[in-house]
């Protein structure tokens, strides 16, 4: 298993429009950060996690060219306003691509994106051709088994995924026990981290560090990151399982 993780950043993306801080900037790469998606490629398929507003050039960016299905963790726009995007791997796919949520997030995804499903939406430049797939618990796209696990983003509800001995949880700033119990013998986690200070709906990077101990990864990724972290600063005092993610970041399992 592969995994690229096309965009690491949070929902304001880095550099933040109108900052000057250092981060911001940085001529550094590495402190070039798009909203937060995964590509994970198991057994022949890319499996997109997340649709962000910065699809399009995290795509050219890495070289991708085919996706075989999308899954989703949550509605928000950072996660879901490049599902337009889809329809150039229509166009070179010649067919439709499949797409997984929970029911509340597609009927939310089907409302946003009413002209997708409607049929007698002028077709224009074209619309995406999507299979839509609710799901409530576990399922498989095309053999390969995804495990939705439910964590909190605040007060809502949302999911990560375990792929085999993967697992992406972002926009989390708690585990249930009942989800943590799904996350033992992990090769690879992936896990949102905002900023130094606590914020009341994306855990901290000080919190972060505590559900890595508790759940014991081999190697741990921090993903979702703001303009507080300078990448060649805070990386090296990381403990060493355990790195920032970067846009293009590739980890094999």
């Amino acid at each position: 298993m592969k995994i690229t993780i096309l965009g690491c950043g949070t929902s304001t993306g880095v550099p933040v429009v109108g900052c000057k801080c250092n981060v911001c900037r940085s001529a550094d790469l590495k402190n070039k950060r798009t909203r937060a998606s995964a590509l994970v490629m198991v057994n022949g398929l890319n499996i997109l996690i997340d649709t962000p507003p910065d699809l399009h050039q995290q795509a050219l960016a890495n070289g991708l060219e085919r996706v075989d299905a999308v899954i989703f963790t949550h509605d928000h726009a950072d996660h879901i306003f490049g599902m337009d995007e889809l329809r150039s791997f229509n166009f070179a796919q010649n067919g439709a691509i499949p797409i997984y949520a929970s029911p509340k997030v597609m009927d939310r995804v089907k409302l946003l994106f009413d002209y997708i499903w409607n049929p007698g939406t002028p077709i224009g430049g074209g619309k995406p051709l999507l299979d839509a797939h609710p799901v409530s618990g576990e399922f498989e796209v095309a053999g390969v088994k995804i495990t939705p696990i439910e964590i909190f983003h605040g007060s809502q509800a949302i999911w990560g995924f375990r792929i085999q001995d993967f697992a992406y949880l972002t926009d989390c700033s708690s585990i249930p026990d009942a989800s943590r119990r799904l996350l033992s013998g992990l090769k690879l986690l992936v896990i949102g981290a905002l900023r130094f200070r606590p914020h009341p709906t994306h855990f901290s990077i000080n919190q972060a560090l505590k559900e890595i101990e508790k759940l014991k990864p081999a190697h741990a990724i921090l993903t979702h990151l703001s303009h507080s972290f300078d990448y060649q600063e805070l990386n090296p005092k990381l403990p060493p399982h355990v790195e920032l993610a970067y846009d293009g970041i590739c980890l094999e399992i």
